[in-house]
């Protein structure tokens, strides 16, 4: 009887829940925004050990509601959404691909990218889930522009390879070269930079992509 139990509530287990989960429970007349950590079996249903701010509580399972998750999506395309709404059109107008023309890109300075986006069929969904709700926004993956140099050794007596890397203001567009990534730190507190995303490497010159490298490369190396 008691392993009938057990395999009811892990079946059961699996049907509803899952380490990691974004749940709601209501605990002395508030709903509670939680988070599923781990399974620890059930009398008769199952309990979840829910993670509150920093605050553990076991919860009868029948008590939570499973969050759905916000939808994800790039920057350019969140900046698409805030300028439509900007502009007082609906959600059929910002929705529609073919909306995005060069001359609307142009006028309401939008990311040409969006266009192709939205051409893909499982993105209007998340689109339209995003327009009407909350949402969150992709990480977009970062670069160090690092060009390749070739000086002598500390001794003169040989040559060797080494890197310099871009450092620019997103404020300004002015960028420099510069042989660390660390200094100089007057630098990083006035707000110049050394991580870019694509479309900033390319806005600043086209021709730095071609020696973007991803920042996680760079820093394995360290």
């Amino acid at each position: 009887m008691a392993n009938t139990i057990v395999q009811e509530c892990r079946r059961r287990k699996t049907m509803q829940f899952k380490e990691g989960d974004k749940v709601q429970f209501i605990r002395e007349g508030s709903l509670i925004d939680g988070v599923v950590k781990e399974f620890k079996g059930c009398s008769p249903d199952m309990w979840y050990l829910i993670d509150d701010k920093c605050k553990d509580s076991w919860i009868f399972g029948g008590h939570l509601i499973l969050l759905t998750p916000l939808p994800i999506i790039p920057q350019f395309v969140a900046d698409a959404i805030d300028t439509f709404k900007d502009e007082g059109d609906s959600l059929a107008v910002a929705i529609d691909y073919e909306v995005y023309t060069n001359e609307l890109v142009k006028e309401l300075s939008l990311d040409s990218r969006v266009r192709g986006w939205l051409w893909e069929t499982s993105n209007q969904e998340l689109f339209a889930r995003a327009w009407m709700g909350e949402y969150e926004v992709e990480q977009e993956p970062l670069y160090y522009v690092r060009l390749p140099i070739v000086r002598l050794n500390t001794l003169g007596t040989a040559v060797e390879g080494d890197y310099k890397y871009l450092w620019a203001d997103q404020a300004t567009g002015e960028n420099n070269i510069f042989q660390s990534l660390e200094y100089p730190a007057t630098l990083i507190q006035s707000g110049w930079e050394t991580k870019f995303t694509e479309q900033e490497i390319k806005e600043l010159d086209e021709r730095y992509w071609s020696f973007a490298v991803p920042v996680e490369e760079v820093e394995e190396t360290k």
